[in-house]
């Protein structure tokens, strides 16, 4: 399911904004030698901000964005409920893959009101 638009059928500015900051991770993904599979997979599990591939590994990357540093930031925002869909969402990705790849979860955290500050957290 997308998420809501203003009434005028634009996106908001938070979503603007939340589309930057996906651009700008997935720039600096690139940069690091992944390559873009998926964008913005949906299914009924959740959704999975971008699938790359870093080698023979499929990564799942959750794109998280703050203006402020409170209450732990960007990377803090990431919830254990948020996590559980998001597993639930790359299984459900995975149903599709033969063979199955070997996999990771990754986080891109950007922190700050112009997204000066990212963090790239891998997970093995």
């Amino acid at each position: 399911m997308a998420p809501p638009r203003a009434p005028s059928g634009r996106r908001t500015a938070q979503q603007q904004l939340g589309q930057l900051g996906e651009d700008r991770a997935l720039a600096y993904l690139l940069a690091q030698g992944l390559v873009l599979v998926e964008r913005n997979f949906r299914c009924k599990a959740g959704e999975i901000d971008l699938i790359m591939r870093d080698g023979a590994h499929l990564v799942f990357v959750e794109v998280r964005r703050r203006a402020a540093g409170s209450f732990g930031g960007a990377a803090a925002s990431v919830t254990a409920a948020k996590q559980q869909r998001l597993v639930h969402a790359a299984q459900f990705y995975l149903l599709r893959q033969r063979p199955l790849p070997p996999c990771r979860f990754d986080l891109v955290a950007l922190d700050g009101d112009r997204l000066a500050w990212l963090r790239h957290i891998i997970t093995l």
